[in-house]
């Protein structure tokens, strides 16, 4: 998830076992050691657009990880925060692993996918349980977490726990309610899907992207549960299928590699690009929930040298009309 949550619930993790005189300064080491693990974005290249897919939310996100992170973070802030402030390196060292702890588990929430059980798989696992961003997870935690920190008030860091698994619940049951409406919509249209998966759109519970496959297509459509229900239908993309759109590419060359590569990022879900032929998206991911448009993908050139790596895009699909579309969807 984005840094500001990964900060709030590291603090939420780390207040739980603060004594009450201790809230204010331990409240700064969690947030901080929460976010800590995402410094595995400073792994990138020049020349491989890729390499930062591959070790953001890697080893450093691990649950392996965890007391070696939790170590490294309690040398720093324990010199930095925790001696002056009377709390001994036991203590920080616990508080840092709590922060630590809890980052690799709520980026497992979202459909990024995050490689929990490194380095016996390099599996990426997805919860599809909230949006990278969702202010109404996020808000209500730092107000939580400053006020007990402010007034050292343990009911209030336990109440910010409360909400964390209310949350979490609520997303589990809005999930399972959109992927029954999804199983319902594929039969209706007399498919049997491989596969279906709800997954929150951005920064909601209410409006849930639905993609299921068949033996050549994927399906994408949209799907409100709040009060009342209702479907937004999408369209289809054919599978990704390297001989018959890319018939030019070679098998041995970087690009070829890089496409694999960013097959296992996505899961498997890829397409090429409406918009552009050359373009492979992710189809997890787009600013509207129905609509088959990557909010990332990679680009081949048929007259690239062979060990010339891929183009990486990031912003297909981003813009002003598309947050005020999926806001219709979320009040319809």
């Amino acid at each position: 998830m984005d840094p500001v949550s990964q900060g709030v619930i590291g603090a939420v993790a780390a207040q739980q076992f603060s004594q009450r005189s201790q809230l204010g300064v331990v409240t700064v080491i969690g947030l901080l050691s929460g976010m800590a693990p995402d410094l595995d974005v400073l792994f990138s290249s020049a020349t491989d657009p890729l390499l930062s897919l591959e070790y953001h939310r890697q080893f450093t996100h691990s649950l392996f990880f965890i007391p070696f992170g939790g170590l490294i973070c309690a040398c720093v802030f324990y010199f930095l925060l925790a001696r002056r402030n009377g709390i001994s390196f036991k203590e920080t060292y616990l508080y840092c692993t709590m922060g630590v702890a809890s980052h690799g588990l709520l980026d497992a929430y979202t459909t990024y996918g995050t490689q929990l059980f490194w380095p016996f798989t390099d599996m990426r696992v997805a919860w599809n349980m909230i949006s990278i961003i969702d202010p109404l997870f996020t808000l209500p935690l730092l107000i939580l977490i400053v006020t007990a920190a402010i007034k050292k008030n343990k009911v209030i860091s336990h109440a910010a726990l409360g909400w964390v698994v209310v949350y979490s619940l609520t997303a589990i049951v809005q999930r399972e309610r959109a992927q029954s409406v999804g199983w319902e919509l594929a039969q209706s249209r007399g498919h049997q899907p491989l596969s279906l998966e709800a997954k929150p759109s951005f920064a909601n519970l209410i409006v849930w992207k639905i993609v299921y496959t068949t033996a050549e297509k994927y399906y994408v459509d949209a799907v409100k549960v709040g009060f009342n229900t209702h479907v937004f239908e999408g369209d289809s993309v054919a599978k990704l299928s390297l001989v018959d759109d890319f018939p030019w590419l070679d098998a041995n060359s970087q690009q070829a590699k890089d496409v694999e590569r960013f097959r296992w990022f996505s899961n498997g879900y890829l397409a090429t690009s409406p918009n552009n032929p050359n373009l492979i998206i992710d189809m997890r991911y787009s600013m509207l929930p129905n609509e088959v448009r990557g909010l990332w993908g990679i680009e081949l050139d048929k007259n690239a040298q062979p060990d010339a790596h891929v183009v990486y895009l990031d912003d297909e699909g981003r813009s002003a009309d598309g947050f005020k579309r999926l806001w219709e969807m979320i009040v319809y």
